[in-house]
């Protein structure tokens, strides 16, 4: 992994799931980081529509709770349209990452180019219209992108796209940062202990790295152990690093306001 030395050294948060299913975590969440990053300095990842059952488009008051979040210069990326796989996988190594890496979740997983497409397309449309502001990327659910999802990203129009151990340009295949992120799992004792061991190790060894990337989810907000090792990895990452913005890490990332701009 490449080092730096501590100049530089930035610390980039992120709250997933970002929608009204999960309003009220959402909240906790972004107070808890906020305590440690000095204010809502983090991104937001904003699903339309989670499990086809909370379209954001019939939610006028979260708008507007995204749209001030935003105002107050919170990143806003595309994360997917319904956050829910409904493919099938037929191949071994897909198969398996839907299964063992997600419940269900990996809804760019198996999708072809085309229908990709159009889930980011209109996904990029409401987040910014809502918003008010250019997406600053794309992360799909889980982490995980199929070919046609990665051949979509840079006709959709990102400049951004993350996944477990990366951030890069779809346009132009360059890598913008290294290193794993570093994140938690709610859904079984197994995992809630496992990823609690995994925060301990990785914010000690990541530290030498020039960006650490950390995300939380709704489920992690109901479990006060994965709380308590949220607290424990920030603390101990924000030694001798400030917080840092994805836009930061790209040149070209849009972060001029759009639509009812920053002067009104």
């Amino acid at each position: 992994m490449p080092t730096s030395s501590l100049e530089g050294r930035k610390l980039l948060a992120s709250i997933h799931d970002v929608g009204p299913r999960f309003a009220d975590e959402v909240d906790r969440l972004l107070d808890r980081l906020s305590r440690h990053l000095g204010g809502p300095r983090l991104a937001m990842l904003v699903v339309p529509d989670h499990w086809n059952e909370a379209p954001l488009s019939r939610d006028p008051a979260f708008q507007r709770r995204l749209r001030d979040w935003a105002a107050d210069g919170v990143e806003m990326f595309v994360h997917g349209w319904s956050h829910r796989d409904d493919m099938r996988h037929a191949g071994a190594i897909d198969g398996f990452r839907a299964r063992h890496m997600t419940a269900g979740e990996g809804e760019f997983l198996g999708l072809g180019h085309a229908e990709a497409l159009a889930r980011m397309t209109a996904a990029k449309k409401l987040v910014e219209d809502v918003t008010g502001t250019p997406a600053t990327g794309f992360i799909a659910p889980a982490w995980l992108y199929g070919t046609g999802a990665l051949s979509a990203l840079s006709e959709a129009g990102f400049a951004m796209a993350e996944d477990h151990m990366k951030v890069w340009d779809p346009r132009s295949g360059a890598i913008l940062s290294r290193g794993p992120v570093i994140t938690w799992a709610s859904r079984s004792r197994a995992r809630i202990a496992s990823s609690i061991g995994f925060a301990a190790l990785a914010r000690h060894a990541l530290k030498p790295l020039r960006h650490v990337r950390v995300a939380v989810h709704p489920g992690d907000a109901g479990v006060p152990s994965l709380l308590a090792s949220i607290d424990a990895t920030l603390a101990a990452l924000m030694h001798g690093r400030t917080v840092g913005r994805y836009a930061g890490l790209h040149p070209h990332a849009a972060t001029r306001r759009v639509m009812g701009n920053s002067d009104s």
